[in-house]
């Protein structure tokens, strides 16, 4: 089992908490880097937040 599996498995049923912890790691480097990466964070983020699955409602689809 790979830790991204390990991970899911955790956060299930807990993936806007997820989502939410990867905006606010996100705004942080921001902050720190006042802007310069913000275009590369923001993909990071939607990739780490794709990864994680995105609660119902919320754009993409959830991962399984």
């Amino acid at each position: 089992m790979s830790m991204m599996d390990k991970l899911k498995e955790m956060l299930k049923g807990h993936e806007k908490q997820a989502g939410q912890g990867v905006d606010k790691a996100g705004d942080y480097v921001d902050s720190k880097t006042q802007g310069k990466y913000a275009s590369q964070v923001d993909v990071a983020q939607e990739k780490i937040k794709d990864q994680l699955g995105r609660p119902e409602g919320e754009g993409g689809s959830p991962q399984p």
